[in-house]
């Protein structure tokens, strides 16, 4: 049986825990990072199945089977995920010319991507087309702000942006393509207006860290990564931004080794990455966000799929 004198030391110390409970907690969530795992792919291009073993320098590597494996993986070993697409999934092997796209729709819906945005070459089959392989097969919005779509059968088939919540982040996700003029011919491109990219994600960004609160801002880009001539590609994009805070690139096919870093007009980071074509390497970029230290980058991993992927 306790004693008077150490049953009041005891209630004394648990009144003070509970009176300091709250502060504790505040204390411990304000050095306690929040951590979110972007995993991203572009430019798949139809790759369903891993090259061939015919002696080629990417023999038995891609394939949509060792692509899922490797995000299943990752989503039961970390809380919070996200998966992203930057373009062009259509187009390139005899699947997307018997098929049209349907079966890498489903494919990207049984990943269960979070969203995609809109390549040159996912126009490839008409607009109509698909329209049709998203309404019927899409679990995944397409992302895009410069193309105006209206009086398009692509009308209502897109949105410029969405929120994501990730426990107590608030993530944005939009997206910008590339001019259709030169690159897609006119009659599958049609009445589809090309915005000024720029400006246009300007804008989202400005809504979607003002109005939105979002702690993070992603553009998911099928402008391409760099040119030498004035071109809007990613690069220029970063510097000429105000709010975004990564760029996952695609259409140039690009292998970045690691992500690259510009400055944009406010003088803060813009992360850029990209990884490749045909489902190759899964990107993958895990941040940390805490009151005390910030949003971060804290480790990158380019991850080659093949076969043996989730092995």
């Amino acid at each position: 049986m306790l004693s008077r004198k150490k049953f009041i030391r005891q209630a004394a110390m648990s009144a003070g825990a509970i009176m300091a409970g709250p502060a504790l907690t505040q204390t411990a969530d304000y050095f306690s990072p929040l951590k979110l795992t972007i995993l991203h792919t572009n430019d798949t291009h139809s790759r369903l199945e891993p090259f061939p073993m015919d002696g080629g320098r990417n023999q038995g590597l891609g394939g949509i089977a060792g692509r899922m494996q490797l995000i299943n993986q990752i989503r039961s070993e970390e809380e919070h995920v996200l998966v992203f697409d930057a373009g062009d999934i259509f187009q390139g092997t005899p699947y997307f010319n018997i098929y049209k796209g349907e079966p890498e729709i489903k494919a990207m819906s049984a990943m269960q991507y979070d969203a995609c945005t809109i390549g040159n070459h996912d126009f490839d089959a008409g607009m109509e087309n698909l329209a049709t392989q998203l309404t019927n097969h899409a679990k995944f919005p397409m992302l895009v702000c410069n193309y105006d779509f209206t009086g398009t059968p692509m009308e209502f088939k897109t949105q410029p942006y969405k929120v994501y919540r990730k426990g107590k982040l608030k993530i944005g996700v939009f997206g910008v393509s590339i001019e259709g003029k030169g690159l897609i011919p006119d009659n599958l491109f049609g009445a589809t207006k090309y915005l000024d990219p720029i400006q246009k994600a300007n804008e989202v960004a400005d809504k979607l860290r003002k109005q939105e609160d979002c702690d993070m801002i992603i553009c998911l880009s099928h402008l391409g990564h760099q040119y030498k001539d004035n071109k809007v590609s990613d690069e220029v994009l970063a510097k000429e931004s105000e709010n975004i805070d990564l760029i996952i690139g695609g259409h140039t096919h690009t292998f970045l080794d690691n992500p690259v870093k510009y400055t944009n007009k406010k003088g803060d980071d813009v992360i850029i990455n990209q990884v490749g074509w045909a489902g190759i390497i899964l990107g993958r970029l895990d941040f940390e966000f805490s009151k005390f230290s910030g949003k971060k980058l804290t480790k990158n991993h380019s991850i080659t799929v093949s076969q043996k992927s989730g092995g």
